[in-house]
């Protein structure tokens, strides 16, 4: 009786060490949002996180935590970088409380895979893990042009005399075309339109109908600048702990995750369409004056992104940008 009791015993002990082993070969990794859950950068994201958990039992899972209720906007680079969440879906310009040189990124005129071969996602992950305590894991989002939107018809490159909404990402090149710049958070826009605080706004061509700002808009501009830069940064302790096995994992996902992105320019084109519909007219200026204003926009960037910090801008430039 004794010897069943304990070789029923020594079973259940290497069960339980087996087990053990197992778990701990998984690990979950808390994400949050620093956009909206019913916006278009959570909605495609979403799908991958359940293909990641389905194919990573055993090794990897995400805990999709939620939007801005979870953790507001601008405190999500602080969470990552100090190990509240493991991973966020942002912006760099929602994070430059964190590092200034997180808006850089809406600097990069090449694609994702060209940055990963000529040494721009190195270069941007170095500064990252130094500054930011972070690394930078994928982007999710790109040919999405940032463009003026606005409740007033302008015909020319000035916007004197109306007060944009900004973030970090226009703020100097909105002052340069001479506009009174205000910071509110995404879900405040719609308000400070309806109570006439401001006039218009920057934004990707893509999401406003997400917010209903359509439903306060008149006028976009033509052409677009930069390009939005929504991506993955996770906590760096936090990565360095993945073992060979769940990073090697992770980052076959995240690539699978990048080659998504063919979707965007198509979405562009459809929301231009739907913005038409939507009675929203699009102010255009002519070739020259067109060009003028794009080149404005970078040239303002960059002298910003060097006052910064001179050393990062001088070397992520010739990493992110075409000749002009």
């Amino acid at each position: 009786m004794k010897a069943r009791f304990l070789k029923t015993a020594a079973a259940a002990l290497v069960a339980a060490t087996v087990s053990g082993a197992v778990m701990a070969q998984e690990v979950t990794l808390r994400l949050v949002s620093a956009f909206a859950e019913n916006g278009i950068y959570v909605k495609r994201l979403l799908p991958w996180v359940q293909k990641v958990n389905t194919e990573g039992k055993g090794v990897l899972q995400i805990n999709f935590i939620g939007g801005p209720k979870a953790i507001p906007t601008f405190e999500v680079g602080n969470a990552v970088k100090t190990g509240v969440v493991d991973v966020a879906l942002s912006t760099g310009a929602f994070y430059t409380n964190v590092m200034p040189e997180a808006d850089f990124l809406k600097l990069t005129e090449i694609t994702v895979a060209e940055q990963r071969k000529n040494g721009a996602f190195d270069a941007i992950n170095k500064v990252w893990n130094e500054k930011g305590n972070m690394q930078y894991l994928a982007r999710t989002v790109e040919n999405q042009p940032f463009h003026i939107y606005s409740n007033k018809k302008i015909d020319k490159p000035d916007l004197s005399g109306l007060k944009i909404r900004i973030t970090p990402v226009y703020r100097d090149f909105f002052q340069a075309l001479n506009a009174s710049v205000i910071t509110t958070p995404p879900g405040e826009v719609y308000t400070a339109l309806e109570r006439g605080v401001v006039d218009g706004y920057g934004w990707p061509i893509g999401g406003i109908f997400d917010l209903n700002w359509h439903e306060k808009t008149k006028f976009r501009v033509d052409p677009g600048f930069y390009d939005a830069e929504v991506s993955l940064i996770m906590n760096l302790p936090a990565y360095k702990k993945l073992t060979d096995a769940q990073r090697n994992y992770l980052n076959k996902q995240l690539l699978a995750l990048e080659a998504e992105n063919t979707f965007w320019p198509g979405f562009a084109a459809e929301e231009m369409a739907r913005q038409e519909k939507a009675g929203i007219q699009t102010i255009k200026f002519d070739a020259a004056t067109s060009k003028a204003f794009r080149d404005k926009a970078y040239e303002v960037a960059w002298a910003s992104a060097a006052k910064q910090n001179a050393e990062v801008a001088g070397r992520f430039k010739p990493l992110f940008a075409k000749p002009r």
